[in-house]
């Protein structure tokens, strides 16, 4: 079984403070790059990455999120890419791994990070990920239906959120938890962030706590 994971890709300011607050909210660090400016940090399902916006070589500006995923297998993936009709799946190896790039829809480029065996240059940590936590980030597509078809074809249970339609695609990190979501406020609040709590799904669809991250971006926690 070839084990895909949703990765939404943040380029950051302040590596350790987008660390912390994740960690607050729930998710556990799993892999750290010795040199910093990378970590890549789990839930129960899905995991969310860090990379320092100074050091990205796509000139990312800070709080700029992109979609990627993690693969065991990405030999696989590419053939099973291939028989779906996604001709331009393409691998290539980076300094840090092997990597499938696919264009879906959009005219947006997805990465696919196959999941590494050597860790030299890497610390791993024994993440122990909250069960109780999921990542699924919102997508802002013109075209729901071909990313519908892309993330069925990975398979895995991989879901998203849609946003408006007819604006620029755009990636947003959203979470889902079983925690209480008037405790997880209470939490955010005592740690300094700026969270409200909307029960009642007034601001956001569906409900949930709507957060100012350190980068300055707007994060989505939903009840589950």
């Amino acid at each position: 079984m070839n084990d895909i994971v949703i990765r939404p890709l943040r380029f950051t300011a302040d590596v350790p403070a987008m660390r912390a607050f994740l960690e607050t909210l729930g998710l556990r660090s799993r892999i750290e790059s010795e040199r910093g400016g990378w970590v890549d940090m789990v839930g129960g399902w899905g995991m969310v990455a860090l990379h320092d916006a100074a050091i990205s070589a796509m000139n990312a500006a800070p709080g700029h999120t992109t979609l990627s995923f993690e693969a065991d297998d990405i030999d696989e993936l590419r053939d099973r890419l291939f028989a779906a009709g996604y001709e331009d799946a393409t691998i290539w190896d980076e300094a840090y791994g092997r990597v499938l790039s696919v264009m879906p829809a959009d005219d947006v480029q997805i990465w696919f990070d196959e999941r590494a065996k050597d860790l030299y240059g890497y610390k791993l940590h024994d993440a122990h990920p909250d069960s109780r936590w999921s990542v699924k980030p919102r997508l802002t597509t013109a075209d729901e239906a071909a990313w519908d078809q892309f993330l069925a074809v990975l398979g895995g249970g991989q879901s998203v959120y849609y946003g408006s339609p007819g604006e620029p695609f755009g990636v947003r990190l959203e979470l889902v938890t079983s925690e209480d979501l008037t405790a997880v406020a209470e939490r955010l609040a005592a740690s300094g962030y700026q969270a409200t709590l909307d029960p009642d799904g007034t601001t956001v669809d569906p409900a949930g706590i709507v957060i100012v991250d350190p980068d300055g971006e707007t994060v989505v926690v939903h009840g589950r």
